[in-house]
């Protein structure tokens, strides 16, 4: 076996585990923390829930709710400036995808200068950043856990993918109680997000024995549990929804991911869409497009997908992805990219291919894809 690494934050898990979070930012020393959300997760209530958490230990706070969905680079850019302006140290965000990354795309500035698209691929990131606790309010994005961050290149209307294992955060903060608070629709994207964190790592050329574990497991949950927690709203399967997050953040973060995320995130970024529409579009086309390089793989998706082995691996993997398709067809989301993009933005799905095979997702790909052939995917999901 090749030398492998496997790198995670602490992570605080359970029911009330927000209450610990002005004692781990004083375990990383904070005396002025750089606090990142947005409207949203401040209507719900949680913004100044943790305020008190941080006011109860005697720690002073510069609130930043700069956040869109899809966060933007000037925004990461203007809360740098903020960050450094207040001489503020541990860095805390609670929201989902979009407060996260963008408390990282903070860090990264605010320790090592310059504009954020400098720091778009793997490892250009040189020195340290800040103390970072990052406090999920999804069970799915897996910023909390992974060393990804995704920020939005305005000018050129593509999502950046910056990887480096030092926007690993010190400190993730899964309190399953904030998942009540959501959405039936935020709670499907949010799984169908980790599901397809778990595939893609799983297919991925650089998976480990360490991160396949993660992926199977966060599959067979989000499989078993998703429909249950979209019929009931029970706590118990709302928990068990942010435990295969977990497992598929840990997965992706060492593994990478594939060609699915890659055109995702070119996608996302011209049309500003969130990764949770595009994912049940996209991501049976794209495992049908890797079967020949990733058979056996497929089939042990298919296998927990099904929940049983068919004649032949081929056969497993192909039932498995037609199960998939089925899967999502049960929820309320869009199985068609014309559902979500007029007509008269077709045009633009040429330059979105030849952005996204650039994308670093694309180099773990199974089988390795050119922008014609991510163009002919597209033109099948139509």
């Amino acid at each position: 076996m090749e030398i492998t690494k496997f790198a995670i934050p602490e992570i605080i898990f359970g029911r009330g585990s927000l209450n610990y979070a002005g004692q781990c930012a004083l375990r990383l020393g904070a005396r002025k923390v750089f606090l990142v959300s947005d409207a949203g997760i401040e209507e719900a209530g949680w913004v100044q829930r943790l305020m008190d958490i941080l006011k109860k230990e005697g720690i002073e706070w510069v609130y930043y709710p700069g956040v869109s969905s899809n966060p933007r680079d000037f925004q990461v850019e203007q809360g740098a400036e903020v960050y450094r302006a207040n001489g503020a140290d541990v860095i805390i965000a609670i929201g989902g995808g979009s407060s996260m990354d963008t408390a990282k795309g903070v860090a990264i500035i605010a320790s090592n200068g310059g504009r954020i698209r400098d720091y778009e691929g793997a490892n250009k990131v040189s020195r340290p950043l800040p103390p970072m606790v990052l406090i999920t309010t999804t069970a799915g994005s897996g910023s909390d856990i992974s060393q990804f961050c995704i920020i939005t290149d305005v000018e050129r209307a593509v999502k950046m993918s910056i990887i480096t294992r030092t926007l690993v955060p010190n400190i993730s903060i899964v309190d399953p109680l904030i998942l009540q608070t959501k959405s039936e629709t935020l709670i499907i994207q949010s799984a169908i997000d980790a599901l397809a964190h778990a595939i893609e790592a799983y297919t991925s050329t650089i998976a480990s024995p360490f991160t396949g574990m993660q992926s199977l497991k966060a599959i067979d949950l989000i499989l078993r549990y998703l429909p249950k927690a979209v019929e009931t709203r029970s706590m118990e399967y709302l928990e068990k929804l942010s435990i295969a997050s977990i497992s598929a953040s840990m997965a992706f973060s060492n593994a990478s991911l594939g060609a699915e995320h890659a055109l995702a995130h070119s996608l996302g970024g011209h049309f500003d869409m969130r990764h949770g529409v595009i994912h049940p579009i996209l991501l049976t086309a794209v495992m049908r497009f890797n079967l020949d390089h990733a058979e056996t793989k497929l089939a042990d998706i298919g296998r927990v997908v099904l929940d049983r082995n068919l004649g032949s691996a081929r056969e497993t993997a192909l039932a498995g992805i037609d199960q998939l398709e089925k899967f999502f067809a049960s929820f309320d989301v869009s199985l068609k990219l014309r559902q979500e993009i007029g007509e008269a933005d077709k045009q633009y799905l040429e330059p979105i291919c030849k952005m996204a095979v650039n994308d670093a997702c694309n180099l773990t790909n199974p089988r390795p894809a050119s922008w014609q052939e991510l163009l002919q995917i597209c033109e099948e999901v139509w």
